[in-house]
C-alpha cells in the first residue's frame, strides 16, 4: 500500500480514485464494512483505493489531553488497512490551516482538485469540515455538480451491539478482551520498538522488554496475560501496562516479560497481543512487594496459558494467531 502523505505530495497518477475517510481508529468491523463496500466500486469501477485519514486525530487537536484513548497508531493503523487490500493511504496533517477549511472548500481541494475522486462512500455519522458543518448530504449535493457519486455505510452491528472505537475502549478499559475482539475482529493488539529501560527486572531475573507509549491516555492499563511477537515468532508472556507507579508514575509504557524464553529484542519492533487482564496496575510500599507480585503475576500467566493451550501456540511457534497476518515493517519513522 502507498503512503501519501500531505496533498503536496500527490501527483497527477493519483487523480482518479474511490475514497473514504475518517479517524479509523482501530480499524474494525464498522471500518472493514466500509472498506469493503469502497474495494467493490473500485472493482467496478476499475480505480484504486484511497483511504484518507488525519494526524493527530481531529479530537486530539482540539481536546489534547482530555482526547479518547488511540487505538492503533499511524504505523499499526497503516498495517491494518493494508492488510484489508487498499491500494493508498492518504494522511493530512491536522493543523489550524485544515480545522479552518470550509466543508465546501475541502470537498473541492482534496478531493477534487486533489485526488480527483470518483465515488465516495463514508459512515452514516460521518461529519466534516470548518465546525463540522459538511455530512453525507452535502457531499451528495456538491456530488451531483461535480460527477462523482456518494454511498453511506449503515451502523454496523455485531451481537446487537453498534461497533465503533468508543465501544471498543469502553471493553478494553473494563478489562473486556474477549467482547472487543468480536468487535475488532482480531484481538487488541499494541506494536512498538523496544528501548532500554532502567532494568530493574533484569536484576530479579525477569528481564523486560519496554516498549515506550506515545499517547498519555491508554486504551487499557493493568497486568495481562499476552502474546509477544516478532515476525514469525511468537512467545507466551506477561505484560504489564501503565504509568509503574511503584517506580515512577511519569511516563506511560509496556513492558513485556517472555516466559521459559530469552531473545535479544532491543531495537526491534514487538507485537503484543492482549489474551487476558490478570489484575489491575497498583502501587506497592516498597520494591520487594513489587518483586513478588511480579513473581506472583508470572505464575498466573502460566496458569492462564496452562489453561488455554488448544487456544494458542507453542512458544517459537510460526503459525499466525487467529489467523490474523504480522505487522510487516511499513514506510513510517517514527
Amino acid at each position: 500500500m502507498e503512503l501519501i502523505r500531505g496533498l503536496h505530495n500527490l501527483r497527477p497518477q493519483h487523480r482518479g480514485c474511490v475514497a473514504t475517510l475518517g479517524n479509523f481508529d482501530g480499524v474494525h468491523l464498522g471500518h472493514q464494512a466500509v472498506l469493503a463496500q469502497l474495494k467493490q466500486q473500485a472493482q467496478k469501477r476499475n480505480l484504486p483505493t484511497c483511504v484518507l485519514v488525519f494526524e493527530p486525530q481531529p479530537r486530539e487537536f482540539f481536546a489534547r489531553r482530555q482526547a479518547p484513548a488511540r487505538l492503533s497508531l499511524l504505523r499499526d493503523k497503516y498495517q491494518l488497512l493494508a492488510q484489508q487490500g487498499i491500494d493508498r493511504l492518504l494522511c493530512l496533517a491536522f493543523n489550524q490551516r485544515l480545522r479552518g477549511l470550509d466543508a465546501r472548500a475541502f470537498i473541492q481541494n482534496v478531493l477534487l482538485d486533489g485526488l480527483g475522486v470518483q465515488f465516495l462512500v463514508v459512515g452514516d455519522d460521518f461529519r466534516f469540515g470548518c465546525d463540522r458543518a459538511g455530512d453525507f448530504h452535502l457531499l451528495q449535493e456538491v456530488g451531483q455538480d461535480a460527477g462523482f457519486d456518494v454511498a453511506h455505510t449503515h451502523t454496523f452491528m455485531r451481537a446487537d451491539e453498534r461497533v465503533s472505537s468508543t465501544r471498543v475502549r469502553t471493553l478494553l478499559a473494563s478489562g473486556n478482551l474477549q467482547q472487543a475482539a468480536v468487535m475488532l475482529g482480531r484481538p487488541y493488539q499494541i506494536s512498538g520498538r523496544v528501548i532500554y529501560g532502567r532494568q530493574l527486572g533484569r536484576q530479579w531475573g525477569v528481564p523486560t522488554a519496554n516498549i515506550a507509549l506515545r499517547h498519555p491516555v491508554l486504551p487499557l492499563q493493568g497486568v495481562f496475560a499476552v502474546l509477544a511477537r516478532v515476525d514469525d515468532q511468537i512467545w507466551p508472556a506477561v505484560a504489564n501496562i501503565g504509568f509503574r507507579p511503584s517506580v515512577d508514575s511519569l511516563v506511560p509504557r509496556l513492558e513485556v516479560h517472555l516466559l521459559d524464553a530469552q531473545a535479544h529484542l532491543y531495537g526491534q519492533r514487538l507485537q503484543v497481543i492482549f489474551c487476558a487482564r490478570l489484575r489491575e496496575e497498583q502501587k506497592f510500599a516498597d520494591l520487594h512487594q513489587l518483586q513478588q507480585q511480579i513473581y506472583a503475576d508470572i505464575q498466573s500467566a502460566r496458569d492462564y496459558f496452562d489453561a488455554h493451550k488448544a487456544m494458542h501456540v507453542q512458544p517459537s511457534a510460526s503459525v499466525n494467531l487467529w489467523a490474523h497476518p504480522p505487522l510487516a515493517s511499513a514506510p513510517l519513522a517514527y
